[in-house]
């Protein structure tokens, strides 16, 4: 959690604003509300009501910026948030179409059986004729289908998750293993 004193961040909560992998996305500022900084915020991250947090981050040119919650409130898949010294509409459209993070310690453990493929995010992707392909980067839920995106090669890859291609994923180790289809990644590669 970000630490205050006087009003300014402390050295510890800079540390942690520099490491974005050790934040996980709960949604994105859609539009302002009222004149007086009011945000709405899209909420990616089920069951966000019952996490408790005093501060969230923004990712502003690719960094994480904390800002202090002063209040919250949920209707479905949306929040609304005041933040402390977003006060003003000028203030508050600065906001606009940033993605927000929690750090990963509010991060509610999940239960074996109440794991998706969206929490595959992370993992290291195992293919059985390349080997491993590196991590998971991204987990895109499309209408019909999972899409994961790794860096294999110094290429963006794209495969599908589904139960054709998933072979096994081991959730202690953090492996998910599986069988790409043929010229999938020559696609990529030339």
């Amino acid at each position: 959690m970000v630490e205050r004193s006087n009003d300014r961040v402390s050295p510890t909560a800079c540390k942690e604003i520099l490491n974005m992998k050790d934040h996980f996305k709960i949604g994105t500022i859609i539009k302002t509300r009222g004149l007086k900084g009011e945000l709405q915020m899209f909420v990616d991250f089920e069951q966000l009501q019952d996490v408790n947090f005093t501060a969230v981050f923004f990712d502003i040119a690719g960094k994480l910026v904390p800002y202090f919650v002063e209040s919250v409130k949920y209707q479905k898949n949306t929040a609304w948030l005041f933040l402390e010294d977003v006060d003003t509409i000028e203030k508050a459209s600065k906001l606009v179409k940033k993605d927000v993070y929690l750090s990963n310690k509010l991060k509610p453990k999940k239960k074996k059986d109440e794991f998706t493929l969206k929490d595959l995010k992370g993992f290291i992707a195992i293919d059985e004729n390349e080997g491993e392909l590196g991590e998971i980067l991204e987990v895109q839920e499309l209408p019909h289908q999972y899409i994961a995106t790794v860096h294999y090669k110094n290429c963006e890859v794209l495969f599908p998750l589904n139960e054709t291609i998933i072979k096994g994923i081991d959730l202690n180790g953090g492996e998910v293993y599986v069988d790409l289809p043929e010229g999938l990644l020559d696609i990529y590669l030339d």
